[in-house]
């Protein structure tokens, strides 16, 4: 340790003790272990671990009353934490963790200290015990908390600190069953909230044929999921089992047999996808084929694709068919919606990026007017835009790339 260069009285029986025990220590280190039979190096170390709990025991001893004095003011620190971070190159969060940990000891877990102190309790057992006393509910009194921190003591002689903070989660369940069930419900539930809310989900196209993914999901949801996969990668069925391997050929599986007719509607059309190839593509020509989305895949996977439920294809002859059904409907048909979704690849307005599945489809000339509903005279505009288009204030210019664009009326 440092010295911060002030004279120190040593005539404290703590400073002293100190000093001794810093020599011995010395003393010791330097003394040879080649000699010592197994039996005397099993009973030394045990022997060490009580002192370094008796050390840690009084370490919390000085820490909180150095805490309480305010000892680091004389030396201008902003906190008995800083100063000693700085002295000892600990690193901040450490030493402000064993303050604050020093303080609840000596304050509101003098039992835990003389456990310590003892040599019984390792000092990780001794955080466990504090921590799981002082997150019980505000309105659990000092006999509860009492009994909650005598059962984690004697928990501690048969447990190491991992389980006991798990045992301490669940500590009320032992000395306070009726409190404990309220408190894991109220837990529970504010979880549940908090992991619903929580969810996400993001994929990254690598421009080479994957695409990478992460997702957050409630447990829950994540073992259904995790069970459909683990059914699908069954070593039985695939041989993969629950290899990452597997359970990624599993997922693929799943996606694609996923029931769409179980999907919500977007854009006018069940969520699909669709394949779009050429005749001779479905014949076994070897000419590639596009989804809906702009990703292009090979006919062999097309082919495939185009066997699979959930899975559109859109086969074109020579010449692309335009489907209409003029004025027999106002609005456009499903195949007409998937249809649109194959040309014009989402919102036809110059800037905007929306997909298909987040568009609606809009007559170019309007229905008021005599306009047919056809894919011809037809377009997707998103939701904003197609709004737009019949807002009286402002004006839809169509360009020669079949894109349009908007500007108010003056």
């Amino acid at each position: 340790m440092t010295s911060t260069g002030q004279h120190v009285d040593r005539g404290h029986p703590i400073s002293v003790g100190l000093e001794h025990l810093k020599t011995r220590l010395a003393l010791l280190a330097q003394a040879p272990v080649w000699s010592m039979h197994d039996a005397e190096v099993r009973q030394a170390v045990l022997d060490l671990t009580e002192v370094a709990s008796q050390v840690a025991a009084l370490e919390i001893t000085l820490l909180a009353h150095a805490q309480r004095t305010g000892a680091a003011d004389e030396v201008g620190a902003t906190s008995v934490a800083a100063w000693w971070a700085h002295e000892t190159r600990t690193t901040a969060v450490e030493a402000h963790r064993r303050v604050k940990h020093a303080v609840a000891v000596e304050d509101r877990h003098a039992e835990v200290g003389a456990a310590l102190s003892g040599g019984g309790l390792r000092p990780d057992q001794a955080r466990a015990v504090v921590d799981a006393v002082d997150a019980l509910p505000a309105d659990v009194g000092p006999q509860i908390r009492d009994q909650a921190r005598e059962h984690l003591l004697a928990q501690a002689a048969h447990h190491d600190a991992k389980a006991l903070r798990i045992l301490g989660k669940r500590v009320l369940d032992v000395v306070a069953p009726e409190v404990g069930e309220a408190q894991l419900a109220n837990e529970l539930a504010a979880e549940e909230r908090a992991a619903q809310a929580g969810r996400r989900f993001t994929m990254v196209d690598d421009g080479h044929g994957k695409t990478y993914g992460r997702f957050t999901l409630p447990t829950y949801e994540a073992d259904m999921l995790r069970t459909a996969l683990q059914a699908l990668a069954s070593p039985r069925r695939d041989g993969g089992g629950a290899s990452p391997e597997g359970m990624g050929r599993a997922f693929g599986e799943y996606v694609q047999r996923f029931p769409t007719d179980r999907l919500p509607d977007a854009g006018g059309v069940c969520a699909t996808v669709v394949v779009t190839m050429d005749i001779a593509t479905l014949m076994g020509d070897l000419k590639a084929a596009s989804l809906d989305t702009g990703t292009i895949i090979s006919p062999g996977l097309a082919r495939q694709l185009a066997c699979k439920a959930g899975v559109i294809p859109v086969v074109l002859g020579g010449a692309s068919q335009v489907l209409d059904i003029g004025r027999k409907r106002r609005f456009h048909t499903t195949t007409q919606h998937i249809a649109l979704a194959t040309r014009d690849q989402g919102c036809t307005t110059i800037g905007c990026t929306r997909p298909p599945a987040w568009c609606e489809a809009h007559h170019d000339t309007p229905w008021s007017r005599g306009g047919g509903t056809s894919v011809e005279d037809g377009r997707l505009l998103c939701s904003r835009d197609h709004h737009l288009a019949h807002h009286p204030a402002y004006a839809m210019t169509q360009h020669p790339s079949r894109k349009v664009s908007f500007t108010r009326r003056e």
